[in-house]
């Protein structure tokens, strides 16, 4: 018999295809404006990753968030 080997629990599409959802979620629902706002303030709930819910993962989030403001303002200054 041949053995088969452990399947391992991963999210639909990796880790990088549940961020890129979460990435096009917060960019339908949240407003240019409010982006860098919000990446802020999930980043200063990352640092107290001690707590049960919020976490370090939280930091590396709002960055990702604030970063979605920065990349049309790159490419505009690119074209010029």
């Amino acid at each position: 018999m041949t053995e088969q080997p452990r399947k391992t629990l991963r999210p639909p599409d990796g880790w990088r295809g549940v961020v890129a959802r979460w990435l096009v979620r917060i960019r339908k629902r949240i407003p240019p404006g409010w982006r860098w706002p919000v990446g802020l303030v999930i980043m200063l709930f990352g640092f107290v990753g001690f707590l049960p819910v919020v976490g370090f993962w939280m930091i590396p989030l709002g960055i990702a968030v604030m970063a979605l403001d920065l990349s049309p303002r790159w490419r505009n200054r690119k074209r010029k």
